[in-house]
């Protein structure tokens, strides 16, 4: 029924774009009379314009977990306030992302920095598309700026990671094995009624286990979004299973990658855009796609960054 919506909603966004041709032909056939609706041609044609790229980039999104939920984990590198602070930065970026495209945002976990930022967030982001989205965003951010926290007004250069996964669902198979799961508890520090910092009801799970191509990896969900150590729990179930599918995928599609001689590489964990305060420049290494708005970007504008990804992957 979800994708039935999704194409319905595809059919419903073409019908749209037709309407809108139709119209811009009629403004032209008055201007060639002599009427005046220069303006109102103007306002039909920006319209139309702003459907088709919003068509064109929903195309693009053809990948079996584009239309699931996001999961976003943010992750400060070594640097200390400042890289939590850059961290914090990144996290009100995509949560600005999302209210101004229609996404809901819903926190699983946030652990603020000692003096500033975060050490550590985990957020869900609910709607159509938001996977394949996010996806182009995953990967190490890199800052370079005068830093506040710097009483020698220094140049620092700061990083975090951005971790993005499909939000599993019971259509997706995994299997896990529950011995190879440890379950920690430990109390709240979010929104949560009067049981936070009363009662242990954060739960952070813990999976070390081996992935299909024999490699050792060691995965880490916590939540403490709801009142209760059971809810918790589930939530952070599902949060192990994203990850755990989101590195099997990187493992099949760099399989893929290489059988099919490509030279494309994983870029997960790698540094994949640069935001230069002192030049106001913002710069994405793959794609090659820079903005000189930096506060624009900061405060969510990054659908320009999101279809230079999609445009790259769709002609790899």
């Amino acid at each position: 029924m979800k994708d039935l919506g999704y194409q319905k909603s595809l059919i419903q966004d073409w019908d749209t774009l037709n309407s809108l041709k139709e119209s811009i032909m009629v403004y032209l056939e008055f201007i060639e009379m002599g009427e005046p609706v220069e303006q109102e041609l103007s306002i039909e044609t920006e319209k139309f314009l702003s459907q088709l790229d919003s068509l064109e980039l929903k195309n693009m999104l053809k990948e079996e977990d584009d239309h699931r939920d996001a999961v976003v984990q943010f992750s400060p590198g070594a640097g200390g306030t400042e890289s939590l602070d850059w961290a914090e930065m990144l996290y009100r970026m995509y949560t600005r992302w999302a209210d101004q495209n229609g996404y809901k945002v819903s926190v699983m976990d946030y652990q603020d920095g000692e003096v500033a930022g975060l050490k550590s967030a985990t957020i869900e982001v609910q709607g159509e598309n938001a996977y394949g989205f996010l996806k182009a965003e995953s990967g190490v951010h890199r800052l370079v700026r005068v830093s506040p926290f710097d009483s020698n007004a220094r140049r620092h250069t700061s990083f975090c990671s951005v971790f993005i996964s499909p939000l599993v669902d019971d259509t997706i198979e995994l299997d896990i094995n529950e011995k190879d799961i440890e379950l920690q508890r430990f109390h709240s520090s979010g929104a949560g009624g009067q049981n936070v910092n009363k009662v242990e009801t954060g739960v952070r799970l813990i999976w070390t286990g081996k992935l299909s191509d024999g490699r050792d990896e060691k995965v880490v969900a916590e939540c403490q979004q709801e009142r209760s150590q059971l809810q918790n729990r589930e939530k952070a179930l599902v949060l192990l299973k994203s990850r755990i599918y989101e590195l099997e995928k990187e493992i099949r599609e760099a399989e893929k990658a290489r059988l099919e001689g490509t030279k494309g590489k994983n870029e997960w964990g790698s540094q994949i855009r640069s935001y230069v305060f002192d030049d106001q420049r913002v710069k994405d290494h793959r794609t090659g796609h820079e903005t000189f708005n930096v506060s624009g970007v900061m405060d969510g504008d990054l659908n320009d960054f999101i279809k230079a990804y999609l445009l790259l992957q769709a002609h790899a």
